[in-house]
């Protein structure tokens, strides 16, 4: 099924001003060429879609066909002279400015010596390219500028390659490097990307990639290697074929679609013939069988025998990673492999949409409403022609890539459109005489004809084409230039603004039809997928643009979702999750009824907030939209009201409306040891310690262990990623220590909390004037000293207070002065408390002379963010006058140099600067790592 709508996806334009009425047109990256006989007119495409001359050159004979392909920069045409058809590429073209100017004419195979290659490097080059048959149809990749041609029993593949004359001059060349012998097809039309080849017959298509093994490489240049089916009942039928075809018999084959492994039952047989260089980069040794299509033509239509033939075949690599990385500035370029592939071939009245990249299966189906004459697709829209409109067609080819990515899509943190929507015809725009269509960047080229006599290309007998075996395609030349064509070059408009026509489209289906508004905006959305996908054509401000919208479709589809009652309304969820709005803006989005018991809330809304207040999110609720929420709860699901209000999201609530809600689930049968919890929670926040203690006093301690196991966040809460208590759990601190312990202990061994949080909380749910003993006191305490518990403990004791948050530092001192700093304990102490006070140059000169082992373990702690320029300006110039003095404690000094001074130093300073703090009289074998180090720093970084 195809939805209508009426957008507008094109924008201006322009008629390309033509010497001669054209006959063929193709284009790339900045090109465009018409060509006329034996005459190519060249034009340069700006942005906007202005299209101005750029030159015109003559070719040896008529032009039948030609393509551009933009690695190379070259255009490839199939000529017809005196009856004969030739292969030929054109180089340099952008040097050929006048029709006079001077063209270099070389083949390929053949080597050119270096004087009269110099001559190449400022005119336009013919490269004449021998084939053994005679060319019929061709096709350049997109992402190589590899030249694949069809002939009648064989396909040829030129891998493009450059010539290096010298250092400043290389030339562009071809080289035959594969000949792929194709029995029982002929080829119609060819494409050919990155391996994968496409060919079609009026109503057959073969894809086949391409594949390189090593191994088989030798074997290859002398035996080709051959795939076949079961050809002998193919043969059979073809002979058959022969003998009953007559005037009063025709013979068909049945409809077909084979895929992977089973296209080689097709009766096609493939035989890979080695041309190359063997030092060439690339060598295809063995095939793969991916798709073999054969259509039935309708015998209604026997007498019109072009309504049944096959055309428009391409395939379209795709390269753009999924939303995961869009959020990052780099993006692939096009010389890398792209994602994956997709293959477009289509009937009259029906267009057929494969991905045939890891697994190839049929994406879209898409039915024309009139009998299209050509089309082109592109990574965000299928463009249609008829002999009246131009048709533009939604493609799923984004849905696709995101999916192949992440087979588990649509989970709570991404989700994407489903492959198998409808697709949809955005515009249909009139225009008169339309014969034929290309694309290239944002332009769509139109070639009409004012005269509705259509000029054929393919003539044959209608009952020849209802049989596969024909060795021969005539190619009709088309008469001489008449008047009434016109080359038209139409501008596409940007994705955003496509976007936001979407958008606003969707909002007249927002009351009546529900569905429909979801699939618009679901088209919406992969529009802007499939415009990012190659990031490498966007500017840095069209790219945020796009990010931007993105999220804002997201926003939108989560609206849907969540205000639909549809079987996807879980969808709701993840799409607000990649819209990057916060739990309070979603809210703020609901069209709130007041707080009315019949108001009705959709699944997907209850599903997002629910899963939303479970995720310990940094986000309060106002008190507002804490009450709305916890009102959508009493009325839609009651029974999570307990939960809902143990989310730290939902701190600011009215208690009493709170409680008010609680005391009703008693009504509904739903009283349990959880809700009585909650509404003893409920009740210390109040101030009612008497109903507190009559809802804790209603269960057994057993039962409250239970129920606080069955929603942890009644004890403790996750705030900026730290394990806090609540008010609940410090009360009972206080009134009930054994079933607090109780409670932690079975949270953890539930797996509800780890054991380092359950050891924090027990820390904290303990006496809050201890601190953490900084790592470097420890090197005070000697071995004498540990082997006396008592006098351990109370240093330690009296450590942590120093270190915790309750004392003024300043105001103890004097009560610390009789501590003597001749031992351990004392000096531990002084250094504490002076570091407290932040007098750190201080505390180096007491740790340098007095215990030296504990100074660097001192400064990797304490010597952070401002501090840290005393590494160097410090701590470094000291301890290289402490080891010039030497003495006892010399080995201590240089340990301590060598295992943190020098590499912080060598790590945060340039080259010059630690130069200049270095002494002048060291050892430069001693110093000379940390100088190389930071010498490569920059380098490395």
């Amino acid at each position: 099924m195809v939805r209508l709508y009426s957008l507008h996806p094109f924008g201006s334009q322009q008629v390309v001003p033509c010497r001669r009425p054209p006959e063929r047109v193709c284009g790339g990256g900045d090109a465009l060429f018409a060509a006329a006989g034996c005459q190519v007119e060249a034009f340069s495409v700006a942005a906007r879609a202005l299209c101005r001359p750029r030159g015109v050159f003559g070719t040896p004979g008529r032009v039948l066909r030609m393509a551009y392909s933009e690695p190379g920069d070259y255009l490839v045409t199939i000529e017809e002279k005196n009856k004969t058809t030739s292969l030929h590429a054109y180089v340099n073209w952008r040097s050929k400015r006048t029709e006079n100017c001077r063209v270099c004419i070389r083949m390929v195979g053949h080597s050119v010596e270096a004087p009269f290659s110099e001559a190449f490097r400022d005119q336009m080059s013919i490269i004449e390219m021998p084939l053994p048959e005679a060319p019929l149809c061709l096709a350049c990749c997109p992402v190589k500028g590899d030249l694949l041609v069809g002939c009648a029993n064989q396909l040829v593949l030129f891998s493009l390659k450059y010539s290096v004359i010298n250092e400043e001059f290389s030339m562009l060349d071809f080289e035959r490097s594969l000949i792929i012998h194709i029995d029982n097809i002929t080829p119609v039309e060819v494409s050919f990307c990155v391996g994968y080849v496409a060919v079609m017959s009026d109503l057959e298509v073969l894809i086949l990639k391409l594949e390189s093994d090593p191994r088989s490489e030798e074997s290859v240049n002398h035996h080709p290697q051959k795939t076949s089916g079961p050809l002998s009942q193919t043969e059979d039928v073809s002979h058959e074929t022969s003998q009953l075809e007559s005037d009063d018999f025709v013979i068909c084959q049945k409809p077909t679609e084979l895929l992977g492994e089973k296209s080689k039952h097709s009766g096609v047989s493939v035989t890979l013939e080695s041309t190359g260089l063997v030092d060439a980069k690339v060598k295809y040794s063995q095939v793969q069988h991916l798709l073999y299509r054969r259509f039935t033509p309708d015998v209604s239509s026997y007498a019109l025998s072009d309504d049944i033939k096959l055309h428009s075949l391409q395939l379209l690599p795709v390269y753009q990673t999924g939303p995961p990385a869009w959020e990052e500035e780099a993006a692939q370029t096009r010389d890398k492999e792209p994602r994956t592939v997709f293959c477009f071939f289509s009937l009259p009245h029906a267009g057929y949409l494969y991905t045939v990249a890891r697994p190839v299966g049929l994406t879209s189906v898409y039915q024309y409403p009139e009998t299209s004459l050509q089309a082109v697709l592109t990574p965000q829209f299928l463009h249609v022609i008829t002999s009246h409109n131009l048709q533009c067609f939604t493609v799923r080819c984004s849905a696709v890539v995101a999916r192949e990515e992440d087979p588990y899509m649509d989970t709570t943190l991404k989700a994407c459109p489903p492959v198998s929507m409808d697709v949809c015809a955005l515009r249909i725009q009139l225009f008169i005489g339309l014969r034929a269509i290309c694309h290239f960047r944002n332009y769509v080229i139109l070639l009409t004809k004012a005269d509705p006599e259509a000029i054929p290309e393919r003539t044959q007998s209608p009952k020849r084409l209802l049989s596969r075996k024909d060795t021969s395609v005539k190619t009709k030349i088309p008469p001489v230039a008449e008047t009434g064509w016109n080359l038209y070059i139409v501008n596409t408009i940007s994705p955003v603004q496509l976007y936001r026509e979407m958008v606003e489209y969707s909002n007249s289906y927002r009351t009546v039809r529900t569905q429909s508004c979801i699939h618009l905006l679901s088209e919406a959305h992969l529009l802007l997928r499939a415009a990012l996908m190659d990031g490498s054509r966007l500017e840095p401000g069209e790219r945020a643009e796009l990010l931007e919208a993105f999220k804002e479709s997201c926003g939108h589809l989560g609206d849907c979702y969540s205000r639909l009652d549809t079987q996807h309304s879980h969808l709701a969820l993840p799409y607000y999750k990649m819209s990057g709005l916060s739990l309070a803006e979603v809210l703020s989005r609901v069209d709130w009824a007041g707080e009315n018991e019949s108001q009705k809330y959709e699944r997907g809304l209850i599903f997002y907030v629910s899963h939303s207040l479970h995720e310990n999110l940094d986000e309060e609720l106002s008190e507002e939209l804490a009450a709305k929420v916890v009102h959508m709860f009493h009325v839609s699901e009651p029974k999570q009201l307990p939960q809902v209000l143990c989310s730290p999201s939902m701190k600011n609530v009215d208690p009493p409306t709170a409680l008010h809600y609680l005391r009703k689930l008693d009504a509904c049968g739903l009283s349990s040891v959880l809700v009585a919890l909650t509404r003893a929670a409920v009740a210390l926040r109040m101030g009612d310690l008497d109903l507190h203690e009559t809802e804790m006093q209603s269960y057994s301690e057993a039962k409250l262990v239970c129920g606080f196991i069955l929603e942890p966040r009644l004890l403790v809460q996750q705030r900026k990623g730290q394990m806090v208590p609540t008010e609940l759990a410090v009360h009972l601190k206080e009134t009930r220590p054994g079933l607090l312990v109780a409670s932690v202990l079975g949270l953890q061994k539930n797996n509800k909390i780890g054991i380092e949080e359950a050891d924090s909380l027990f820390k904290m749910n303990a006496c809050s004037h201890y601190g953490l003993i900084s790592p470097w006191a420890h090197a005070f305490i000697s071995p004498d000293l540990s082997a006396d518990k008592n006098y351990t403990e109370d240093l330690s004791k009296l450590q942590s207070l120093i270190c915790g948050p309750s004392f003024d530092i300043a105001s103890i001192m004097p009560f610390l002065e009789p501590l003597s700093e001749d031992t351990a304990a004392g000096l531990s102490v002084h250094v504490l408390c002076r570091t407290r006070l932040k007098e750190y140059e201080q505390c180096i000169d007491t740790l340098l002379e007095r215990c030296p082992e504990a100074v660097v373990p001192y400064a990797s702690h304490e010597l952070k963010e401002e501090n840290r320029i005393l590494w160097w300006k410090k701590l470094l110039p000291e301890l290289c006058q402490k080891i010039k003095c030497g003495g006892e404690k010399y080995q201590l000094y240089l340990a301590s140099l060598k295992a943190e001074a020098l590499s912080v130093a060598a790590m945060e300073l340039g080259l010059r600067e630690l130069l200049s703090v270095l002494p002048g009289d060291g050892a430069a074998a001693f110093f000379l790592p940390y100088l190389l180090f930071c010498s490569q720093k920059k380098s490395l970084a």
